[in-house]
């Protein structure tokens, strides 16, 4: 059973380095991560590519040592067997025997995680309905799409009924439907008390489904919290649209603006505050032109990670 109190995933002060190219430079993967993630979690971490993101995750099931510090995952060290039969993983690139058919690759993934014999055909028909994959179930996996092959990823990470799931680009390849029976499947791992950790770049999948996220920029974490906590839902601009306005009077209606997009007789307008929103309407009723819409809107979680990606680059985190 999970200890009370202890996170589920733990890193502290978790560094890597490593070797590469004919030099042999030295190249600086994970520096004194600190992270740690409650039972019945969902957490998104979040990264530009080569922030460090796989190497933490390699850490976390054991593929990989750090150079320094230390991980716990369920309160033991990621590689003791113990560990892996509690823990689901899906990799960012996954190979499959792609001889094998759905069926007989699921019982074998189930046979390896410890599934006893009779309950793996159970499991397996349990598997293939959950991620939608039932009319190819005695197909060779060498004919599947890379989406198919994703959906198979997430029924083999699953298949043992882990307490924790730790999925690298879990939605790459799935299309929109896909990623949306994607998202239920981990809402519902959460309503079983299961964690979830994964990484992923698709940041509007994060928003909608995560208790919190952290952000890995060069190795280092430049933030971590709840998103309730990250966004505000503070108006940071306002977004009108009209119709109508002629040449006249754009001009001031631009000088008043942060943006302006035209496309055909539409004008959309980004301003800052409701005194410019006032001045804007006041020229418009002027122009004689029509208000199509106003719209407040809020920072977004992709417009959060931008800024603190450039900012973290600016103070040599990347």
């Amino acid at each position: 059973m999970t200890v009370v109190n202890q996170p589920v995933i733990e890193t502290v002060r978790l560094s890597k380095s490593y070797r590469t190219g004919f030099r042999m430079k030295r190249v600086q993967a994970l520096s004194e991560l600190n992270l740690q993630v409650e039972q019945g979690e969902i957490f998104g971490f979040l990264g530009p590519n080569g922030a460090g993101k796989t190497t933490t995750i390699k850490i976390l099931i054991g593929l990989a040592q750090p150079s320094s510090g230390f991980a716990t995952v369920l309160g033991r060290a990621p590689r003791d067997p113990r560990v892996k039969r509690r823990v689901g993983f899906l990799p960012e690139s996954p190979y499959f025997y792609e001889y094998l058919t759905a069926v007989e690759f699921l019982a074998l993934t189930a046979q390896l995680s410890g599934v006893s014999r009779s309950e793996i055909p159970g499991r397996v028909r349990q598997m293939l309905k959950l991620v939608r994959m039932e009319h190819a179930a005695h197909q060779q996996m060498r004919g599947f799409s890379r989406g198919m092959l994703q959906r198979i990823g997430i029924a083999q990470a699953l298949i043992h009924d882990p307490e924790v799931v730790i999925l690298d680009e879990p939605m790459g390849g799935l299309d929109p439907i896909g990623r949306k029976e994607f998202r239920d499947i981990i809402v519902s791992l959460r309503e079983q008390g299961k964690t979830v950790f994964f990484s992923t770049h698709i940041l509007a999948d994060v928003e909608m489904i995560c208790d919190r996220v952290g952000i890995i920029v060069g190795g280092k974490m430049v933030e971590i919290g709840r998103l309730s906590e990250i966004l505000t839902g503070e108006v940071e601009s306002i977004e009108i649209t009209l119709q109508g306005v002629s040449g006249k009077f754009r001009k001031g209606l631009e000088r008043i603006a942060q943006r302006s997009i035209e496309s055909g007789d539409l004008l959309l307008l980004t301003v800052k505050s409701e005194e410019d929103v006032e001045r804007v309407l006041a020229i418009a009723r002027e122009a004689q032109a029509k208000v199509r819409s106003i719209i407040p809107r809020s920072l977004t979680l992709e417009e959060f990670f931008m800024a603190r990606v450039k900012s973290a680059g600016r103070n040599g985190g990347v």
